[in-house]
């Protein structure tokens, strides 16, 4: 028989606690909402559409003179990144007049008006009509993924834990996205990928911190819902904690050392983490102990085929 502590360290899911937890969530998630209503997001060109050119030069690019080409030729909205190397730039652009070919000849004259030959490597356009499609794909995506793990939460658990775990992770793709809209943060497709990352990430932390109250509603027999569940956290703290940490030294190192084009899906995964390691704690079992979770729940019911016979 596993052993389990009988009393707990810190007590997480004290009244006291709860409501402040819960305060606070309420708070990020009204703030990020209203900022997303009143603010929006700082779309990148994946959903506005515009043009991406992907420029080698022979030697470490000057990025300020690159934007001051840009600009004295009309490309006031370019945006210029570094692509992993010194030599090697993103430039992205709203939507040109002309057609591609023209495009390229004058952005290319634009680029070596310096003296310098570049190797434009790749050109991408894409029209406003895909970016709305993608828009909506985006959305449609984080609605699917968190009514298939509400689906499978209860399959696991029971649909009092399932509510728990989907709070929990509209809180996290919530307060991430919003995040991006109080900054002014670029939003692409990496950005929509990392709110996915983020969803499983902290699923993972709150499936594993469900199995755990699981075990103690049984073997810990007498104790309340909420001390079942502060004993659980406390044996699953040094996990998370430890998970969450090697996470965020991997995604720091990420946004130092990766370029400013793979920077906003490190930020999103950074904010992410954090999120979702508080709300694994907090608000998914502070959501099902508001829902009156307890071990008679999860005591799957006997069925007696005597009694069928009995029915009229």
């Amino acid at each position: 028989m596993r052993l389990v502590k009988e009393n707990t360290s810190i007590d997480f899911l004290g009244p006291m606690r709860r409501k402040v937890a819960v305060t606070v969530s309420v708070l990020l998630v009204i703030a990020s909402l209203a900022s997303l209503a009143t603010r929006g997001l700082e779309f990148g060109i994946d959903f506005t559409g515009g043009i991406l050119l992907e420029v080698g030069y022979q030697e470490a690019a000057d990025m300020q003179a690159i934007r001051g080409d840009l600009a004295r030729d009309g490309y006031t909205d370019a945006q210029v990144q570094r692509f992993g190397a010194e030599d090697v730039v993103l430039v992205r652009l709203p939507p040109q007049e002309g057609d591609g070919d023209e495009i390229r000849r004058r952005l290319r004259a634009t680029l070596e008006s310096g003296g310098e030959q570049i190797d434009l490597r790749r050109v991408e356009f894409v029209s406003p009509q895909v970016g709305d499609e993608l828009k909506e794909s985006g959305a449609l995506a984080l609605v699917v993924a968190l009514m298939l793990i509400f689906v499978y939460v209860m399959i696991r658990f029971q649909w009092k834990f399932s509510a728990g775990a989907v709070a929990a992770l509209a809180h996290d793709a919530i307060v991430t996205v919003g995040f991006f809209s109080v900054f002014g943060l670029p939003f692409d497709l990496t950005v929509v990928a990392a709110v996915l990352a983020v969803i499983g990430y902290s699923l993972n932390d709150t499936v594993v911190a469900f199995d755990r109250i699981r075990e103690n509603f049984f073997a810990l027999r007498g104790k309340s819902a909420e001390e079942s569940m502060n004993i659980s956290i406390n044996e699953m703290l040094a996990r998370t904690l430890i998970t969450g940490l090697t996470t965020l030294l991997v995604l720091v190192a990420l946004l130092v050392l990766g370029g400013e084009s793979i920077a906003p899906f490190s930020i999103a995964l950074i904010v992410g983490v954090i999120v979702g390691t508080y709300s694994s704690i907090y608000t998914a079992s502070a959501t099902a102990l508001a829902l009156n979770v307890s071990a008679q729940d999860l005591i799957e019911p006997i069925k007696d085929p005597s009694l069928i016979d009995d029915l009229p």
